[in-house]
């Protein structure tokens, strides 16, 4: 018989961080269990990568190709850290909320937007900030710095954005090498950008311009 493995000291015990809260709600964009992905082994063409059963449905008006993913919201159990490619690629378009799926919130300032806080990357940041994360509406926003997990390890800011453009597309790059397809590392790509072709995309992009910086706290309630 195996024996026992040794109890902590209380130290151990005390010093552990306490287990986060599970958040209270899904996000609209969030992938379930029962959300298996269908996409099939891709084939290298003249004009880039294809399915070999490719419909007109697998690609955007960029002409990148999507992964195909089962549509059952609700069935099995959230995957908070996964992305259902339709719901994000919808939510991105239509500037709906990443976590109700409403409307997300617009003022004078422009459409909110949560994104991480990365202001030493370049001087006027974010100005021009490419973001896979679609906007939020007021109510999501608060409680998203409560109970989203990815939040409440990494700094983040609230933005008011004016102006914002779907240029480009988040997913899985693929290059020749010989006559064999490789796969690379996950990368944005933008439309106008020849390695469009060899991507199989899972998130829409957007370019986000005329930014302010906001204070959740201080913004009025819709």
């Amino acid at each position: 018989m195996n024996p026992s493995p040794p109890r902590p000291a209380a130290d151990d015990v005390t010093s552990r961080p306490a287990p986060l809260p599970r958040p209270t709600v899904v996000p609209y964009i969030a992938r379930w269990s029962a959300e298996q992905s269908l996409t099939p082994d891709v084939i290298a063409t003249a004009r880039g990568l294809a399915y070999p059963d490719e419909t007109p449905y697998d690609r955007d008006h960029g002409g990148a190709l999507w992964a195909r993913t089962e549509l059952k919201p609700g069935h099995g159990k959230p995957d908070f850290g996964g992305v259902h490619p339709q719901r994000q690629r919808r939510a991105m378009q239509r500037l709906l909320c990443q976590v109700c799926g409403h409307r997300a919130d617009r003022t004078q300032g422009g459409v909110l937007w949560l994104v991480e806080d990365h202001r030493g990357d370049w001087k006027d940041w974010p100005e021009g900030l490419v973001t896979a994360h679609p906007p939020v509406c007021l109510p999501c926003a608060r409680l998203a710095v409560v109970q989203c997990h990815h939040l409440l390890h990494v700094p983040w800011m609230a933005l008011r954005v004016r102006g914002s453009a779907v240029e480009g597309v988040y997913g899985r790059p693929y290059h020749l090498q010989g006559h064999r397809l490789v796969r690379g590392e996950k990368a944005a790509v933008f439309y106008d950008h020849p390695a469009i072709r060899w991507i199989v995309a899972s998130q829409l992009t957007r370019t986000l311009r005329g930014c302010t910086v906001v204070d959740l706290d201080s913004a009025p309630a819709p």
